[in-house]
Parts: structure tokens; C-alpha cells; sequence
């Protein structure tokens, strides 16, 4: 992809994010007069941000993958183990920074053996992270005897309960994990080279481009998120339960790809996740509000993530038919169009 199709690209992925927002501000409003202003209070979106921040430190290693063309299925069961082999640390140890180094090394290791296997072995991405969930979910239930760990001690508690000043911990995680992700895709070479391999390999390899290298880049990347979202979650929960993650990764990837990531490859922002992930938030924490049966819940969050790849495939129609009206044009004229007119051609 040259770099004015990047900006054109960029540009109708600003535009698109326009209708998230708007669709986040009805679904807020309807819940709140739904709820008798119940949704709208400080406690209750202080809750909202607290519970998307775990799901939104995951979805942005994952838009991540997903920008690479690459995807990883093990993220749910990855949070579990992480969770139990952090808790387990800190019993042993005491120390918080101990646990957080142990789940932050075990995130970065299957993140590493996933690339690998992917790059080296030749395993397609989708099959290798399904094996490597149910792997991870099994050693989290022989390493408790499927029994809930108990946290010894208050101090981890702080990663997930804890506040600075007056915002949880949780979002001030999530917060920082925004900008970083945010300038390694947008102001770093990596990110461009994640952008290039995700939208065309074969181009990319042409180019010089260390192909392989950046999808195990992309894949620690996602599991070391994962990780941290298993952090936090060990740190909000006074027992860690080895089934806690299933279904985690459905709900990511819902999000990630309903914020405008590309399942495909090769297109996706920062700014789409987070309201890809606030949009899902909301609803969850709506239905749980209106007292909407569990099963309803189930129902409305797979119809979200039907609707999301939907969405996807509509997306990526559009952009081909004005790319193609784009190049037709300059076919005609025998001109290169202008960087600014086409960004305008591609917007409206």
C-alpha cells in the first residue's frame, strides 16, 4: 500500500468512526432514561470504565494482530493461566512486582511460541492459537485442580480495585496502553511495517520487509496484553477461578473489528477500538441494569459480533469501489490526482 493510499485509507477510517460515536451516545442516553438515570451516575460509569479497561488493554494488542493479518484465539485462556500463575506468585513471594513480572514473562513466552509456530512451522494462525487455547485452559485447571486460588494479601488487589486519585487504576492502565499503541502504529516504523504486511505479505517481502519478524512482533504484542488484562483481572477478584477468560476472546475481537480493524489485514486505528470496546461496555453493563435475562445477553452479544463482521465486509467493499472510481479517474485524465482531492474523493 503506497503511502497515499494509507492516507486515503486513514481518512475514511476517521469518517467511519463518526457513526461509532454517535451509536455511543444513543445507546447512552436510551439506558439512561431506560434506567431512571440509574446508568448515568458517577458509580456506575466509573464501573463501566473499570470493566471495558480489561477488554480494551486485550483489544488493542489485538488490533495489533489483526493490522499484521494475523489473529489469536488464546487470549481468554492466556488471561486464566496468567491469572493463576500471578496470583500463585504473589502468594509465594509477597511481592506485587514479582507477580507482575512472572504473568508479564509467560504472556511474552506463548505470544512467542505462537509466532513461531506460525512463521517457522508454517501452522496457519487461526489453528495454532485454537490448540494453544485449549492447551493454556487445560494447564489452568490442573495447575488449581479446576479450584478457585485465593488471593493471600491486599497489595495485588490494587491493579484492579485500586484508584489514582480519583480514577481506578484500571483505566489509568488502559489510558497508557492507548497512547502507546497508538504511537507505535501511527509514528513508528514497526507500525508502519505491521500496516504493509497485513495489507499485502507478498508486497512487503518484495520490499525487504522482515515479514516474519513483525508477525512475532504482532503476536507478542497481543499476548503481552493479554497478560496485563489478567493482571488486572487477578487484582479486582479476591479468588481467581481458572475458568474466568471463556469467551474473552470472542467479545475482543467483536470489538476490535466492530471499531473498523480490517479481519483481512492491513487497516485499523486505536480510536475505533476504544469505541468498539465502550460501545460493547455499555450494552453489557445496560442489560445487566434492565435486569435482561443472562441468556438474552448471550443473545444480543453474538448477534454484535454477526453484525460487526458484517459491518467488516460492507466496509471493505466500499473502500474498493472508491479506490476503484479514484484510479478510473486518473486513468481517464492521464494525471495523478492530487493527494488532497483524493483524500476528498474517498471521504464523501
Amino acid at each position: 500500500m503506497n503511502i497515499r493510499n494509507h492516507r486515503a485509507v486513514a481518512a475514511v477510517a476517521r469518517y467511519e468512526q463518526v457513526p461509532l460515536l454517535a451509536a455511543l451516545v444513543v445507546i447512552c442516553v436510551f439506558l439512561t432514561i431506560a434506567t431512571n438515570g440509574l446508568f448515568f451516575t458517577t458509580g456506575n460509569i466509573s464501573n463501566v470504565l473499570r470493566a471495558s479497561s480489561i477488554e480494551l488493554i486485550a483489544a488493542l494488542g489485538m488490533t495489533v494482530a489483526l493490522v499484521a493479518g494475523q489473529v489469536d484465539l488464546s487470549i481468554g485462556s492466556l488471561l486464566a493461566v496468567v491469572g493463576v500463575t500471578s496470583v500463585m506468585a504473589y502468594n509465594d513471594t509477597g511481592s506485587v512486582l514479582v507477580a507482575i513480572l512472572v504473568g508479564l514473562a509467560v504472556g511474552a513466552a506463548v505470544g512467542l511460541v505462537n509466532g513461531l509456530l506460525v512463521t517457522k512451522i508454517g501452522v496457519n494462525a487461526l489453528i495454532t492459537t485454537l490448540g494453544m487455547m485449549a492447551l493454556l485452559r487445560g494447564i489452568g485447571y490442573l495447575s488449581t485442580n479446576a479450584r478457585a486460588l485465593q488471593t493471600q494479601g491486599d497489595t495485588l488487589k490494587t491493579l484492579g480495585v485500586g484508584y489514582l486519585g480519583p480514577i481506578p487504576i484500571p483505566v489509568v492502565i488502559a489510558a497508557v496502553f492507548v497512547v502507546v499503541v497508538a504511537l507505535l502504529l501511527n509514528r513508528t516504523v514497526f507500525g508502519r511495517c505491521l500496516y504493509a504486511a497485513g495489507g499485502n505479505p507478498e508486497a512487503a517481502r518484495s520490499a525487504g520487509l522482515p515479514v516474519n519478524r513483525i508477525y512475532v512482533g504482532a503476536f507478542v504484542i497481543v499476548a503481552v496484553c493479554a497478560a496485563v488484562s489478567g493482571l488486572v483481572t487477578a487484582g479486582r477478584l479476591n479468588s481467581f477461578q481458572p475458568t474466568i477468560g471463556i469467551g474473552f476472546e470472542l467479545n475482543v475481537i467483536a470489538a476490535v473489528i466492530l471499531g473498523g480493524t480490517r479481519l483481512s489485514g492491513g487497516e485499523g486505528s486505536v480510536t475505533g477500538t476504544v469505541l468498539g470496546v465502550l460501545i460493547l461496555g455499555t450494552l453489557s453493563n445496560g442489560l445487566v441494569l434492565l435486569d435482561v435475562n443472562s441468556f438474552w445477553q448471550d443473545v444480543v452479544r453474538g448477534t454484535v459480533i454477526i453484525l460487526a463482521v458484517g459491518l467488516d465486509e460492507l466496509r471493505k467493499r466500499r473502500r474498493r469501489a472508491k479506490f476503484r472510481e479514484v484510479s478510473r479517474a486518473e486513468d481517464t485524465t492521464g494525471v495523478d490526482v492530487p493527494s488532497q482531492r483524493r483524500l476528498a474523493e474517498v471521504e464523501g
